[in-house]
């Protein structure tokens, strides 16, 4: 299916902000289950975080970008870069608890799972705890989510939900 894709930049510069900020303007917007929304990392003199949003169709993509902008937000067609961080995707808000690695698959729009230190893809019924935090990458075109060995043989997405901040003990 063809993606119509736009750029927003609101100068946050942190993640979970942005993942926030994200899912708020979906929600304003009543943005449907098939959008696909990212974070990217934008490097250089003033580093930030900016979002993208993939809609189906290219009259949503015009209205998305119109409401977007009487908020004040500014708007450019397209990806920063090819390599976004899911927030939004169809059947993100499914994966939530222990699924296998087979359920998180076909329940979602995730294409694969890798194992950090592992050799090839995960068994299809190796639990994954997803702490109901999963956001995968895209790379090469696929959705793909890096896991990493947790206890008793499961896994874990390799991005936890509360990421204790830089510097945090002095």
């Amino acid at each position: 299916m063809t993606q119509y894709v736009l750029t927003v930049d609101p100068g946050v510069r942190d993640l979970r902000a942005a993942d926030h900020l994200l899912q708020k303007l979906a929600a304003e917007l009543a943005l449907t289950e098939g959008v696909f929304g990212c974070t990217h990392l934008v490097r250089g003199d003033h580093p930030r975080v900016a979002l993208s949003l993939a809609v189906p169709t290219e009259s949503l993509l015009r209205t998305v970008k119109e409401r977007l902008t009487d908020r004040g937000h500014e708007v450019q067609d397209g990806l920063p870069d090819p390599v976004g961080r899911a927030v939004l995707y169809p059947g993100a808000a499914a994966l939530t608890g222990t699924l296998t690695v087979t359920e998180l698959l076909s329940r979602s729009a995730i294409d694969r799972v890798t194992v950090l230190g592992g050799h090839g893809p995960p068994a299809p019924a190796t639990l994954l705890v997803t702490r109901d935090h999963v956001r995968p990458q895209w790379e090469d075109g696929e959705l793909v989510l890096t896991a990493m060995p947790a206890a008793g043989g499961a896994l874990v997405p390799f991005e936890v939900p509360e990421p204790t901040p830089c510097c945090a003990d002095h």
